[in-house]
């Protein structure tokens, strides 16, 4: 089917707002390449539809199938930051789909809350075992009336009945600890993207 002035504007007009919305999920060089990519699908569709006596009918009903142009930008970008993250495993573009897909659906928004929590105790272990040896006496295992609790840092002294025990041997303990869960935790979110696009 060979388009119209009028018909060829209504498609501009649909990529005009899939651009815009794709300005919110990724970077200008990359909607550029969207766009172009999902006109190219589009065009392809209309060409490939039988000549009809309604054109706006038959580019409606196309622009329909595609979807609206908010949805299209929030599926591709979706599918294009996943699949940047699992392929590279870089820790930038995993947390930019972790992300992503937080602010988009209510599974990613508790995946993500679960990936949070998880790199800030690594982060926060790893911190403690650097503290050690500036604060020996503030930095160790956590006893609470004789009971381990955990590794922790107290400041400015512990409280009462709160003991911290450990020396200097809390370091590598510490570290190790932190860099495990570190790895853990990127592992589980490559595995969680992979599981999504796969999902996709």
């Amino acid at each position: 089917m060979n388009l119209s002035e009028v018909g060829d504007a209504r498609v501009n007009g649909y990529l005009f707002v899939l651009q815009r919305s794709l300005k919110t999920f990724l970077p200008a060089e990359s909607v550029r390449d969207a766009v172009r990519e999902i006109e190219s699908h589009v065009r392809e569709r209309i060409a490939a539809a039988e000549a009809t006596p309604n054109e706006r009918d038959a580019i409606e009903r196309i622009l329909a199938e595609l979807g609206p142009p908010l949805r299209v930008a929030q599926a591709y970008s979706a599918e294009r930051t996943i699949d940047e993250a699992v392929t590279t495993g870089r820790f930038v573009a995993i947390v930019r789909a972790v992300w992503h897909l937080a602010v988009t659906t209510v599974v990613g928004f508790f995946a993500a809350l679960g990936l949070f929590v998880g790199y800030v105790v690594s982060f926060a272990t790893l911190l403690m075992a650097a503290l050690k040896p500036i604060f020996p006496h503030n930095v160790g295992i956590q006893f609470v009336n004789g009971v381990p609790i955990g590794p922790a840092a107290e400041f400015p002294v512990p409280a009462a009945g709160v003991d911290l025990r450990g020396g200097y041997w809390v370091i590598p303990l510490f570290a190790v600890a932190g860099l495990a869960g570190l790895v853990l935790m990127q592992w589980c979110a490559r595995r969680y993207l992979a599981w999504w696009r796969n999902r996709i």
